[in-house]
């Protein structure tokens, strides 16, 4: 009886070594890859001139560029308006990136597939500047980065610089 006691103690010890010995060879191999990096950007701002259209015939292939045709003048009580607006809603924008980034969070499961995208989200905000609802007016084309841009939108509570009481926020997710 000792000697299959014996035999049984070896076979074991050579099917347990076999099993937990080549991870710890393993282990000491090829370094690892670092983790995967993300990052939230501030969108870059367009450059566009105001006399440059925003949209482009791309059907067209061999007509020539039409000539611009001036816009008649505005009247003097709009012509100082004008640029103030767009300088104030730029202004909006950015201090609503300003404010959601600190609430703004990249998904694990988004950074672990891989995905990227632009959410375009309307704030409506009340009276008091609180936000009363934010609905998605462009997807990103992935719903959980389109759930995480609502989320971070809700969790800035007050918005009290804004005039308007609707604001277009832009909100992209990029890997680095």
């Amino acid at each position: 009886m000792p000697s299959r006691l014996i035999l049984a103690l070896a076979l074991s010890l050579a099917l347990h070594a076999s099993l937990l010995l080549p991870p710890v060879f393993k282990a000491n191999g090829p370094p690892r890859q670092p983790a995967l990096e993300a990052s939230l950007r501030l969108p870059a701002q367009a450059q566009v001139s105001d006399g440059e259209a925003l949209l482009k015939n791309t059907l067209a292939v061999n007509q020539a560029p039409a000539a611009a045709k001036p816009p008649p003048p505005a009247p003097p009580a709009l012509r100082a308006s004008q640029p103030v607006a767009k300088t104030n809603v730029r202004r909006e924008v950015e201090a609503a990136q300003r404010k959601l980034s600190p609430h703004l969070y990249y998904p694990p499961e988004a950074v672990a597939r891989g995905l990227e995208g632009e959410v375009r989200l309307i704030l409506t905000l009340g009276d008091d500047g609180s936000i009363a609802e934010v609905s998605v007016a462009t997807s990103s084309g992935h719903p959980i980065l389109d759930k995480a841009a609502i989320k971070a939108a809700y969790a800035m509570g007050k918005v009290n610089w804004a005039h308007s009481h609707e604001l277009i926020l832009p909100v992209i997710f990029r890997l680095e």
